[in-house]
């Protein structure tokens, strides 16, 4: 019988390897950055998977998805030494942020505007895309501890956290065209 390629045994030992074959602890900050920005994605293509996302959304999610894997490669990448260039820049620029700026608009324009604290919940498609979120501003989290330890693109910084902000207003416009009544906090 083969071995299977699926599994190596290096990580056997508690540490993973980054893009150019240095080890790290799995525990690492960096690689609680790009293995938060994994999770995320996984949970996008279930948010993806729902029949109640507009196809224009259905198709942001899967474009979002293809930026989060350039982000998690670059993430995956050993800090450079100072005055040396990164392995792999992170694949977002100004036109992505824009991208999500303008779905953001788009879907804010669309939904009726409230002035409370609205709870994750409704219809099943708000719910993924709110719990998404969650782990969107967890990813968010990770990527700024690394970069209080090593720089972190800007431009990667800013997509994740605009990317929180769209996947909140999708949750609630989810509902909204839904008809499914959102729950507000209250003390």
């Amino acid at each position: 019988m083969t071995k299977s390629n699926l599994y190596t045994r290096t990580g056997d030992d508690g540490t993973t390897g980054l893009v150019g074959g240095t080890r790290e602890l799995k525990t690492a900050p960096r690689i609680e950055a790009y293995g938060t920005v994994d999770e995320l994605n996984s949970w996008l293509g279930l948010v993806a998977s729902q029949p109640a996302l507009p196809p224009e959304d259905h198709e942001l999610i899967i474009w979002v998805q293809k930026r989060l894997f350039d982000i998690g490669s670059y993430l995956a990448c050993p800090a450079p030494a100072p005055g040396e260039q990164p392995i792999l820049g992170p694949g977002v620029d100004t036109e992505a942020i824009g991208r999500l700026e303008g779905a953001i608009d788009r879907l804010d324009a669309a939904t009726p505007k409230v002035k409370k604290f609205v709870l994750p919940g409704g219809c099943q498609a708000s719910a993924m895309a709110q719990v998404a979120r969650t782990v969107c501003r967890r990813a968010e989290r990770r990527i700024l501890t690394l970069h209080a330890l090593s720089p972190v693109d800007a431009f990667a910084r800013r997509f994740v956290n605009r990317l929180s902000d769209y996947l909140f207003i999708l949750g609630r416009h989810l509902n909204y065209a839904a008809g499914s009544e959102e729950i507000f906090w209250s003390r």
